[in-house]
């Protein structure tokens, strides 16, 4: 077992000892609360990750970074209300051979949100170009999930000259054969992401992950609260990064080398839409992930990884 594996064990035990505690002294959300706050930091800093805030001209955004000067460059994509701190795990199998950019997107994680701000694809493709441009990247391989997967397709196609590939992870953007269960819901009116209460959350969580890792239920308990806090803010950025802008019809002129990832297991975008990619893009690379739901590179980080990196290898 590596060094690292060591340590983030050592903090899981931590994370149950503090649980433990939290209920003992009635200190139960604010103690989940804090390690929400700053447990996925500390971890992110075990694989080697910094923490920056990068002045793009309009707003700062804030990232996950390591220095591997002269290497490639990948960046990584969170999805729709989640942050940066779904990628480390993942991005520690690669940190010797590459450059490792993991922002959180405006209105996302420790990135100011703003009402009068624009979250569609469009918008926020044009942050990351500029933030390529304030770090003096010249070109990065890209991945994103979810709603992160949908901006890298933005991206390649509005910023060719910046991307080196493009890797979309159960993204967003095509609709799909089949509903899934998301898409079941916002059709009777309810948005599962619009947290009320706990009940609501745990319903929800449950639907990101086929096999989720372990969290204790006093972190959940802050992530529940953080949901129903930012109802309103999540409703804005949920109705301008779902504005049309007829991807299915700009995807065919999409020239970076392409992969597209599946779990078969995904509730919230179902993998019927695999086939709807594939008329798109007949040339990308697909794979499909079985038993596996929304986030593989959450769900398994080592395998998710180790193709990734195969991908970018058969590249050079």
């Amino acid at each position: 077992m590596s060094v690292a594996m060591k340590k983030v064990m050592a903090l899981f035990s931590v994370l149950t000892l503090a649980a433990l505690l939290g209920v003992v002294q009635g200190a139960y959300l604010p103690l989940g609360q804090w390690l929400y706050e700053h447990a996925t930091d500390w971890e992110a800093s075990l694989y080697g990750f910094e923490q920056q805030q990068v002045d793009i001209g309009d707003m700062q955004l804030a990232l996950y970074r390591n220095h591997n000067p002269g290497k490639p460059v990948i960046v990584m994509l969170h999805g729709y209300s989640a942050d940066k701190d779904v990628w480390p795990r993942f991005a520690r199998h690669l940190t010797d051979d590459y450059q490792i950019l993991i922002p959180d997107m405006a209105g996302h994680g420790d990135t100011e949100f703003r009402m009068d701000w624009d979250y569609g694809m469009v918008a926020q493709a044009q942050r990351l170009s500029r933030l390529l441009t304030a770090l003096e990247i010249e070109q990065a391989h890209i991945i994103g999930n979810s709603m992160g997967g949908y901006l890298t397709a933005i991206f390649s196609l509005y910023h060719p000259q910046q991307t080196l590939s493009a890797t979309m992870v159960d993204p967003a953007g095509l609709t799909s054969p089949k509903a899934s269960d998301l898409e079941k819901m916002l059709a009777e009116g309810r948005n599962p992401f619009l947290i009320n209460n706990r009940q609501e959350f745990d319903e929800f969580y449950a639907m990101t992950m086929a096999k989720p890792p372990f969290l204790p239920d006093m972190v959940l308990e802050a992530v529940a609260h953080e949901y129903m806090n930012r109802r309103e803010e999540l409703a804005k950025i949920f109705a301008d990064f779902n504005r049309g802008i007829g991807l299915q019809q700009k995807l065919p002129q999409l020239q970076a080398p392409a992969m597209l990832w599946w779990g078969t297991e995904d509730r919230l975008l179902h993998v019927s839409a695999v086939e709807t990619w594939r008329q798109a893009l007949p040339d990308m690379q697909v794979h499909i992930w079985q038993d596996i739901g929304h986030m593989p590179m959450v769900e398994v980080p080592r395998q998710a990884a180790e193709r990734y990196q195969a991908f970018l290898t058969a590249l050079e």
